[in-house]
C-alpha cells in the first residue's frame, strides 16, 4: 500500500511550487513594474524619478486608468468591450461640440456622459439580451461610434471650449493634476463596488460561471447589461476629461486607449491565481504601460518600437492569464 500512497502524493506535486517560484509566478507583474522603474532610474538618474517626471507619468496614465477601469468591469463578467476608446472619443466630442454651440458646461458634460452610457447600454442589449458575441457586437459598435465621432467633429479638430471647462483636465487639487484625482476616485469607486457590494459579487459570479450564477438566483442578463452600461459611463468620463486636458476634440482623440486598456487589464489578470480581472491588477498594468512609455520616450526610442513592445506585453499577459486559469 505504501507505493500506491507515494504515487498519489506525487500526483499532487505539479500544483506545489517552491516559495521563490510561487513568488515569481504570483507577483511577476509587480516585480516587472519594479524592475522597469529600477532600469529607467539607472539609465536616467536624477531624471526618471524626479518629481516633475513622476507627476508627468501620473498625468499620462490618468485617462488610461479611467478607461481601463471601465474595461475591467466588463472583463470581470467574462465579456469584452472593443468600443471603450471610440466611445470616449464620441462622448468627449459631443460635449465639446455642445459647449462650443453655447450649451452650459455642466449640461454639456452631462450630455456627454449620457452619450457614453447609452453606447454602453446598447452594447449590453446586444450582448446580454440578443446574445451576440461580445467581440462581434462591440466591434460593430466601435465602428459605428467611430463614424458618429467623425460626423460630430465634421472631420476637424474642435477648439474654443469655455475656460471653466479646462479645470477638469488642467486644474489641480492638493498638488495633484485633476485627471489624476479623477482616476484615483474612479479606481477607488470600482474597487469598492467589486469588493464590497452585491453587484460586484454578482459580476464575479457571472464571470466565473454564468450557469452556476443563474442557478443561484442571479439575473445573468441584467448583470451583464449593467456591466456594459457602467463601462460606457466611465469611458465617457475618460473621454471628457481628455478633451479638457487637450483643450480640443477630434474624431480619434481617445481611440488608441482601447488597446492600452486591454493590455492593462490582461496584465492585471496575471496577478490573481484565478486569472480574473481585478482593479488592483489593472492599476499595476497601467503602471507598467505608463512607466515603459515614459522611460522609452526619455531614452529616445522610436514610437513604432513602443507599439511593438506593447503588443508583446499583451501577448505575454494573455498567455500568463491563460496559464493561471488552467492551473487554478
Amino acid at each position: 500500500m505504501a507505493p500506491e500512497t507515494s504515487t498519489l502524493s506525487t500526483a499532487a506535486l505539479p500544483r506545489e511550487r517552491a516559495p521563490m517560484t510561487q513568488l515569481l509566478w504570483q507577483g511577476g507583474t509587480i516585480i516587472a513594474l519594479l524592475l522597469l522603474i529600477a532600469f529607467f532610474t539607472i539609465m536616467r538618474p536624477g531624471v526618471f524619478l524626479s518629481v516633475g517626471n513622476v507627476t508627468n507619468i501620473l498625468s499620462q496614465v490618468a485617462i488610461l486608468t479611467i478607461i481601463a477601469a471601465a474595461q475591467t468591469v466588463v472583463m470581470v463578467v467574462g465579456d469584452f468591450d472593443l468600443s471603450v476608446g471610440t466611445n470616449a472619443t464620441l462622448s468627449g466630442a459631443a460635449a465639446a461640440a455642445l459647449m462650443i454651440g453655447g450649451t452650459p458646461v455642466p449640461a454639456a458634460i452631462l450630455a456627454g456622459l449620457a452619450v457614453g452610457t447609452l453606447v454602453g447600454a446598447i452594447n449590453g442589449i446586444l450582448v446580454a439580451y440578443l446574445k451576440l458575441s461580445a467581440f462581434v457586437a462591440t466591434l460593430a459598435t466601435m465602428t459605428t461610434v467611430g463614424g458618429l465621432a467623425f460626423i460630430v467633429t465634421d472631420g476637424t479638430t474642435l477648439y474654443g471650449m469655455p475656460e471653466e471647462f479646462a479645470w477638469l483636465g488642467q486644474g489641480s487639487m492638493l498638488g495633484l493634476p485633476m485627471p489624476v484625482v479623477f482616476a484615483m476616485l474612479v479606481a477607488l469607486l470600482i474597487w469598492v463596488v467589486l469588493r464590497f457590494t452585491t453587484i460586484g459579487r454578482r459580476w464575479y459570479a457571472v464571470g466565473g460561471n454564468a450557469e452556476v450564477a443563474r442557478l443561484s438566483g442571479v439575473s445573468v442578463r441584467a448583470t451583464r447589461f449593467l456591466a456594459f452600461t457602467v463601462a460606457g459611463f466611465f469611458s465617457a468620463a475618460g473621454g471628457i476629461i481628455l478633451v479638457s486636458r487637450l483643450s480640443s476634440a477630434s474624431s480619434s482623440s481617445a481611440n488608441n486607449y482601447m488597446m492600452l486598456a486591454v493590455a492593462a487589464v490582461f496584465l492585471g489578470m496575471t496577478i490573481l491565481r484565478s486569472g480574473q480581472a481585478n482593479i488592483g491588477g489593472t492599476l499595476v498594468g497601467v503602471g507598467i504601460i505608463g512607466v515603459l512609455n515614459n522611460g522609452l520616450n526619455i531614452l529616445g526610442v522610436n514610437t513604432y518600437v513602443q507599439q511593438v513592445l506593447t503588443g508583446v506585453i499583451i501577448i505575454a499577459a494573455v498567455i500568463l492569464s491563460a496559464l493561471k486559469k488552467r492551473d487554478a
